[in-house]
């Protein structure tokens, strides 16, 4: 199977690699995590897959009744919440989700809702639902990151279909954030010197250089090597490479 092109193809290893591997964004981050979810050789096993919920925070009770019945309706559970601070004191389920938000709130607006949100590191898709919508309002919540935003009246159909998008969007969040979990965990179980020598076998050294550069016997270079592909679950310098990427781990230069 080929990854990223041409990247895992076979290479000269007397020659060096490039060092130079570009600036790792934020799309491309995803999508590396995405591929090292994926791969065969992982330990981990992926857990089954949980019931997801979606959160409506409204303080009219017939909104919130009326979404309550059209989310079951299809088989989803649902949660209702008259209050932004009654959503922040409760425990919400460790599941894949989404928040319903209407715009204006007693206390803090929704907007300003999904700003504590962003600050305070929680993440989870909004679909916000409002009234009184306008060209502005609507551009602040998208720029935020909101998933959709529906004025009301609205079909049932437009808030399925955002509802879909979003828990969709959140399931694939929290895989990349379980893929990076399990990543760190193995580097994790590193030596400090298998770190050294990963960072170095990754930023292009052939273990001769390697050796050189950290006063060690190639020998004992290729020994620390093949202990730290083991420990990663390597088959390759290429997947390797990846992971060190995700990692953000790169080679100090002396």
């Amino acid at each position: 199977m080929v990854w990223y092109g041409a990247v895992d193809l076979p290479r000269d290893q007397s020659k060096p690699m490039a060092e130079g591997r570009g600036p790792l964004t934020v799309s491309r981050r995803g999508s590396i995590l995405r591929w090292f979810a994926k791969v065969p050789w992982q330990m981990t096993k992926e857990a089954p897959e949980l019931q997801p919920v979606v959160f409506v925070i409204d303080d009219d009770p017939s909104v919130r009744n009326a979404l309550t019945n059209l989310f079951r309706s299809v088989g989803l559970e649902a949660e209702m919440f008259g209050s932004a601070p009654e959503f922040l004191r409760s425990k919400l389920p460790d599941v894949p989700s989404c928040l319903v938000l209407d715009i204006r709130l007693p206390g803090p607006s929704g907007l300003d809702f999904q700003s504590t949100l962003v600050q305070e590191n929680i993440h989870i898709p909004i679909i916000f639902m409002t009234g009184h919508g306008d060209i502005p309002m609507t551009v602040r919540a998208l720029k935020a990151g909101a998933v959709d935003f529906l004025t009301k009246p609205f079909r049932d159909q437009d808030m399925l279909d955002a509802v879909s998008k979003a828990i969709e969007h959140d399931r694939k969040r929290r895989k990349d954030h379980k893929a990076m979990l399990d990543l760190r965990t193995l580097f994790d179980s590193l030596t400090p010197r298998e770190q050294e020598v990963l960072a170095l076998v990754t930023g292009g050294l052939l273990n001769k250089q390697i050796a050189a550069e950290i006063g060690l016997a190639e020998i004992t270079v290729k020994i620390h090597r093949g202990h730290l592909m083991k420990k990663m679950g390597a088959r390759s310098l290429a997947y390797l490479v990846r992971m060190a990427e995700i990692l953000g781990v790169r080679r100090t230069k002396p």
